[in-house]
């Protein structure tokens, strides 16, 4: 399960770390980087909502079964606060599933745990486990071997 429930290479990038996913809920952090910043200095907008669509995934992955595709379909972001320096924490949790679709909800907070960001979303699960020319990384990695 701990394949399952990891930072993907873009996750990577942003510095983005797994604190807990279990149960349908999710929480991760991401450093306030300069190469996050936008032209005013502050966190850009792309940044904390990958943060918090990536713990809405986390915690969906807790709950669904390993190698289930599935993707975003839509998305509604509330900026409340800027972001200037710091680490952000994602706290998302799953809020409905129904068939093959799957809604989450989270929030980021600053370091003196001000709400900066509100964040839902919805997925949808891939109607088949295997999507041709599609592989997970340990698939591909297990493949070199």
């Amino acid at each position: 399960m701990e394949a399952w429930i990891s930072c993907a290479p873009f996750e990577r990038l942003l510095d983005i770390k797994i604190v807990e996913a279990s149960d349908g809920r999710a929480t991760l952090t991401m450093p306030f980087l300069i190469d996050f910043a936008q032209g005013g200095g502050l966190m850009h907008g792309g940044a904390l909502v990958s943060l918090a669509d990536t713990a809405v995934v986390m915690a969906i992955k807790s709950i669904i079964a390993p190698k289930t595709h599935f993707a975003t379909i839509s998305l509604e972001t509330k900026f409340l606060y800027p972001v200037k320096q710091g680490v952000v924490t994602a706290m998302a949790r799953v809020t409905n599933q129904s068939g093959k679709i799957l809604q989450g909800f989270a929030t980021v907070y600053n370091e003196e745990n001000r709400a900066v960001l509100e964040f839902s979303s919805t997925f949808k699960m891939a109607k088949d486990k295997r999507i041709r020319d599609i592989a997970f990384q340990d698939d591909v990695d297990s493949n070199r071997d």
